[in-house]
């Protein structure tokens, strides 16, 4: 079995951030999941919603900051949105780095940074978008990837199109139309598939 920090110790410390990861791998978690979206100006950052509106002191979508103008956002605690970088800095190789993409665009940014910090053995990138799983999968067919469903499973055929990748029915709820349904995030979340299958 691996325990998983769901975006950080989300149940103890503001999710998503620098404090929430530190105190999950306190805590002795396996590995730790986090969701990664762009900036105005094109950063990878570590937020779940398309909008800073419910884990932070600011309003509107993410892509209307950029990087500088999110840092001086409050995401609880005094903490601060961080970095997909800043995240991979924290952790090291100390655990497991589950990486969910939240939008389109974040793809190549993820795969980069994954061959500049030589983390192919300490990560796995995931989506409910499928499509930007296939995407990481043709760019680097060594990234460890899986999808994530929603009640209404993907069909063979689309599967079979994503190689080597791992399938994790996560909840019982109808899927949302797009990622905008952050009201409703789909709990909990079973990565087990993705931590028994390599490539």
């Amino acid at each position: 079995m691996i325990i998983m920090g769901h975006r950080g110790a989300a149940g103890l410390e503001p999710e998503n951030t620098l404090l929430s990861i530190e105190r999950a791998m306190e805590i002795g978690v396996d590995a730790v999941e986090i969701d990664v979206r762009l900036s105005k100006d094109k950063e990878l950052v570590v937020i779940h919603d398309a909008t800073v509106d419910r884990t932070t002191n600011g309003t509107g979508p993410v892509s209307s900051y950029a990087l500088k103008e999110m840092k001086n956002l409050d995401a609880g605690k005094g903490e601060t949105i961080p970095t997909l970088q800043e995240v991979i800095d924290l952790i090291g190789d100390k655990v497991k780095l589950v990486i969910e993409l939240k939008e389109e665009g974040t793809e190549g940014g993820v795969v980069e940074l994954i061959k500049r910090n030589n983390l192919d053995d300490n990560v796995y990138v995931i989506s409910f978008w499928h499509g930007l799983v296939k995407t990481v999968k043709e760019m680097d067919s060594r990234i460890k990837t899986g999808v994530l469903l929603i009640r209404k499973a993907t069909s063979a055929r689309e599967i079979s199109g994503l190689g080597n990748t791992s399938v994790s029915p996560v909840s019982t709820w109808d899927s949302p139309k797009d990622d905008k349904d952050v009201g409703r995030e789909p709990m909990p979340l079973d990565l087990s598939f993705i931590f028994n299958q390599h490539g």
